[in-house]
């Protein structure tokens, strides 16, 4: 039973490569580039992969021999559908740590596909969204009726390279809801709320989280907005970037620099940074249920679900098709998972 992680030399990929040695599991570290894999490689006493994804069977061949693959690569709009065209060849069960809506919701669309294959196909298996995943799936326990569902994050974090340059793709787009079962986009730094995420009230904002596409699979709630905290600052950069990055031009600059000047959190950062979590249901006639809970570091959670999963993957399965996290692992996988308490 073989684990790869592909884009093991990025920012998220590394931690969870280290991570994985620490714990005694065998793995492949995998990318474009094989200089650029070799020194964490020889570090970890890993073999290495390198392969690019232009085509087909370059990726089929890449992925020869490996049980579970887990997509570290982003964004994500460029790598995760060739890799799962790949492990349906292959038979390879996929996992990655996106984020991004376009990927959550497409990947259901090869349910079918992955059951023939017997296969499991499982996008979003780090922050994004593994916790408020489990939040909206117990949230849709506790109140069955549910046509309202709000979640919330305060990562309150410093973005490594990858995450960053992901926001800047997908923010000229601005925001996204789900209202009445579909996908709409909202203007940047509108639907204002003040929310508790557990630290008291702030004023809030929804944000294009993947949860406007997996909590939909996860609960069928018709109506879904993720809300992160957004003061003032955060509000106006959030439009300003909406605007700048219409322009491609102005898009590629700021990725260019992103990625010449932006590092992740330190570790002494990540532990010092625990992230909020919070979940409101609202059914027929106002009832309504909350929960909140506070969890790990977004970068330390990402590298401990991602690699749980790739572990219960890495065991014989009779689980095949498209699945969300909480529908893979259980509503209470997020209980599972270290540094999780309850509030």
């Amino acid at each position: 039973m073989t684990l790869m992680i592909y884009g093991a030399n990025g920012y998220t990929g590394e931690l969870i490569a280290r991570e994985a040695r620490a714990r005694g599991l065998s793995a492949i570290l995998a990318g474009r580039s094989t200089a650029k894999l070799a020194p964490l490689a020889a570090e970890l006493a890993f073999p290495t992969r390198a392969f690019a994804l232009a085509t087909p069977a370059e990726c089929q061949s890449g992925l020869a021999w490996v049980t579970v693959l887990l997509n570290c690569a982003g964004p994500f709009s460029r790598t995760a559908a060739a890799l799962i065209a790949a492990c349906l060849a292959t038979k390879t069960h996929y996992l990655d740590i996106t984020g991004e809506i376009p990927i959550l919701e497409s990947a259901h669309d090869h349910h079918i596909a992955a059951q023939a294959a017997n296969i499991v196909i499982c996008p979003g298996a780090g922050f994004d969204v593994v916790p408020t995943d489990c939040l909206a799936a117990q949230l849709k326990s506790a109140l069955p009726d549910a046509t309202e569902l709000w979640l919330g994050f305060d990562a309150g974090q410093r973005m490594s390279p990858g995450t960053a340059n992901t926001m800047i793709e997908y923010a000229a787009q601005g925001g996204k809801i789900r209202r009445d079962g579909r996908i709409v986009p909202i203007p940047a730094g509108s639907g204002l709320q003040t929310i508790d995420f557990g630290r008291g009230p702030t004023t809030a904002m929804p944000v294009p989280w993947g949860d406007v596409a997996s909590a939909y699979h996860t609960t069928q709630i018709p109506n879904i907005t993720v809300f992160t905290p957004a003061p003032l600052t955060m509000r106006l950069a959030a439009k300003t970037l909406a605007v700048l990055c219409q322009s491609a031009t102005v898009s590629s600059f700021i990725t260019a620099r992103i990625t010449a000047s932006v590092t992740g959190p330190t570790a002494a950062q990540r532990d010092a940074s625990p992230a909020f979590l919070y979940g409101r249901v609202t059914g027929p006639g106002g009832s309504s249920h909350e929960l909140r809970f506070k969890t790990l570091n977004g970068y330390s959670l990402t590298v401990v679900s991602a690699l749980a999963m790739a572990e219960h993957l890495l065991n014989p399965t009779n689980q095949a098709g498209a699945f969300t996290p909480s529908a893979l692992m259980g509503q209470d996988f997020i209980y599972r998972l270290r540094g999780t308490i309850r509030l």
